[in-house]
């Protein structure tokens, strides 16, 4: 039975964001993407009805499927494998070191309305230097959204409305790599937006040095938060004393009618140093 004709037969949840990959290529470049090896454990979220399970089972040392709908957890234990585990669990209830102590790769194909949610459990925020999560994973495989991911990958070079917070969060963290489109027909039942896979890599440190994550992370919100304002008026109505904004725009050679998604990471972590 092909992965579509065992889609058909699962009752799929609206209510869960459930639409199943059923396209075996991108099932086997998830596997490619991930470069599961022998000796990885991985931990699968959002396991659905086990067709990317199964693959990754034939080719890690163990594999951790979390799953939060019960029939689907029921479908996944009927998998035969020796090295799966389920966890009937919600992934953002979920704390890695309840279930393992060492870093293991993830591999995701989540529900698109909590990606962000997600991310942010799995990575922590930007003034949260020690979050057991993100220390006990190495890399994670994550389907998503085709223009999420546009906005995971993207810098102060990509499209206005690509740059963001969600770009500054994961790349403060992580080296992100667009792997590839996939479209919507690759998936049963097929939703209406095409998505797209990424990788990430957890960095040892973050990508940028600065004196105050949580300053950092201040700026970087009152600047995205305002794309209409220049990078000095949404700083100023963020809460900060117009003078002392002026006076590092200034110091740093910063326009202060720049737009704040034409600022790089490296930008905005000099400007927190500097207001600090």
């Amino acid at each position: 039975m092909n992965y579509l004709e065992r889609a058909k037969r699962f009752r799929t949840k609206k209510r869960l964001g459930q639409n199943f990959l059923v396209d075996n290529a991108v099932i086997d470049r998830i596997i490619e993407a991930a470069s599961i090896s022998p000796d990885d454990t991985v931990i699968e979220i959002g396991a659905g009805a086990g067709f990317v399970t199964e693959k990754l089972a034939q080719k890690a040392k163990r594999v951790i499927a979390i799953e939060l709908d019960e029939d689907a957890v029921a479908e996944l234990k009927k998998l035969p494998f020796d090295n799966l585990e389920v966890v009937h669990r919600d992934i953002l209830k979920t704390n890695f070191s309840d279930i393992v102590d060492s870093p293991v790769k993830v591999v995701a194909n989540i529900p698109y309305y909590i990606t962000s949610p997600i991310l942010a459990h799995l990575l922590g925020e930007i003034d949260q230097p020690e979050w057991k999560n993100r220390e006990l994973i190495s890399e994670i495989v994550l389907m998503v959204q085709y223009e999420v991911a546009k906005r995971i990958v993207a810098n102060e070079n990509s499209p206005a409305k690509e740059y963001g917070l969600l770009s500054i969060l994961v790349n403060y963290w992580c080296e992100t790599e667009f792997i590839c489109k996939v479209k919507a027909g690759s998936f049963y039942p097929a939703p209406k937006v095409d998505s797209a896979l990424v990788r990430l890599v957890i960095r040892k440190e973050p990508t940028i040095k600065t004196d105050n994550p949580a300053l950092f992370k201040k700026i970087t919100k009152a600047a995205f938060g305002t794309r209409r304002k220049n990078i000095k008026n949404a700083l100023t109505s963020g809460g900060f004393e117009q003078e002392k904004v002026s006076y590092a725009l200034q110091k740093l050679g910063i326009d202060p009618n720049t737009r704040g998604e034409k600022l790089s990471m490296a930008d905005y972590a000099r400007l927190a140093d500097i207001l600090y």
